[in-house]
């Protein structure tokens, strides 16, 4: 493994009995990398998000996430890497501070050092005066900023966000993206997916995956000036197309 990747797969390959999930991707990601990983829904991302993580096996291929061969030390894996889901991952019946010392012993966080984050945390994202409060009754966009606050709480060396700003207003996603930005300054690897074009340009470098492959990857600017396209709503629809032709 190149010691400036966190990532590396080469020649990954998911099936589920004939279906091609994923076909053959191979790409590598740098420390503090902010890598985005877009396709259109059932493109294949979420399923090479779950290999990355430990949560499921290639059928083929390798993978090293951290320096950790995925296919054969998944849990591993699991404790070098931070993961939003789309659905978060906050129990709604308990409160903010509950979820925080819940997050931190799982993590393997010590009580001294957990108290010490948590009040870090706290004040960061100034929910001082909220902070007993259940999550079920916090803003959408207050819950998004403290499930990635605690997807990073045990400082990962990467951490995967899958369609983490669904939802929420742009000053929000915003916001969020300076936590993003802050977050890859301190050498966290984020590997993220969006089906917002706009945030497709906050990333340093992009793949784009259509029908289970990836068919384009290199920088938001790059990709711009390779296909003559204004923003990156024109690459994606120039790629689907051009895929669209190659299939018929």
């Amino acid at each position: 493994m190149n010691s400036d990747n966190v990532i590396e797969v080469k020649n990954l390959v998911k099936k589920f009995g004939s279906f091609v999930a994923n076909d053959n991707l191979t790409f590598s990601v740098k420390q503090g990398e902010v890598f985005g990983f877009l396709g259109a829904n059932g493109a294949g991302k979420t399923t090479a998000i779950r290999i990355l993580s430990g949560l499921s096996r290639p059928t083929s291929g390798d993978v090293m996430v951290a320096g950790v061969d995925v296919s054969r030390r998944p849990e591993r894996v699991k404790q070098n890497i931070g993961y939003m889901s789309q659905k978060f991952s906050l129990y709604e019946d308990m409160t903010i501070h509950e979820n925080i010392r819940f997050y931190a012993s799982i993590y393997g966080i010590r009580v001294k050092e957990r108290k010490q984050r948590e009040e870090e945390l706290i004040r960061r994202l100034n929910l001082e005066e909220v902070k007993d409060r259940k999550i079920a009754d916090l803003p959408l966009g207050w819950k998004q900023k403290l499930a990635f606050s605690l997807a990073i709480f045990h400082k990962p060396k990467v951490v995967f966000l899958d369609e983490p700003t669904g939802g929420v207003d742009p000053v929000t996603r915003r916001q969020f993206w300076e936590m993003i930005y802050e977050s890859a300054s301190r050498g966290i690897t984020v590997f993220v997916t969006t089906h917002y074009m706009d945030e497709a340009e906050y990333c340093d470098r992009l793949s784009i995956m259509v029908d289970g492959k990836i068919v384009a990857l290199d920088t938001p600017l790059n990709l711009m000036k390779q296909y003559s396209a204004a923003n990156m709503d024109e690459v994606f629809l120039k790629l689907a197309r051009l895929r669209k032709n190659n299939d018929e």
